[in-house]
């Protein structure tokens, strides 16, 4: 059952680049006492995910920390290799987006936002969704259908929700 506004986000562990490799993450300590916001997507490097979903936070990152965003989260079934390199890739690291990796799609199929497309080797990814959640409650949660569109999910979409 897919996660909903209201229910509190799964302790899960996530892996980020650090200065001397592959650091894990608590999903209970990146959001405890904070405000986040958070955008699954199906993977770095992917046409929209490159092109759109990305870029839209890139452009919002500035106006939600105005509106008291402590951090802004992008979260992919890849690995924190991959990650980082995509985060260097489109600007989003320097934008202040922490770019994490779901090895294992723990998170996401924690959150009920696993999907599987074999013809292009999509197996356990993440659909394409974002959510803004205070001390780790979703007060925010925006999904978009088709794993090819961003819309609901976008930055700017966001900003307006909250």
């Amino acid at each position: 059952m897919a996660i909903s506004i209201g229910d509190t986000l799964p302790n899960a562990t996530l892996t980020k680049m650090g200065a001397e490799g592959p650091e894990t993450v608590s999903v209970s300590e990146l959001s405890k006492g904070r405000k986040i916001v958070l955008f699954g997507l199906p993977g770095a490097f992917t046409g929209t995910c490159s092109t759109a979903h990305v870029p839209s936070y890139i452009r919002s990152a500035e106006a939600l920390k105005a509106k008291g965003v402590d951090e802004i989260i992008c979260v992919a079934v890849n690995d924190p290799f991959v990650m980082a390199a995509w985060a260097n890739d489109t600007g989003a690291g320097d934008a202040g987006i922490n770019m994490l990796a779901d090895t294992a799609s723990e998170f996401t199929k924690g959150m009920g936002m696993e999907f599987t497309a074999p013809p292009v080797g999509f197996f356990d990814r993440s659909k394409r969704y974002a959510l803004m959640a205070e001390d780790g409650v979703v007060k925010v949660l925006q999904l978009d259908e088709n794993p090819g569109e961003c819309n609901l999910s976008a930055g700017e979409a966001m900003l307006d929700a909250i």
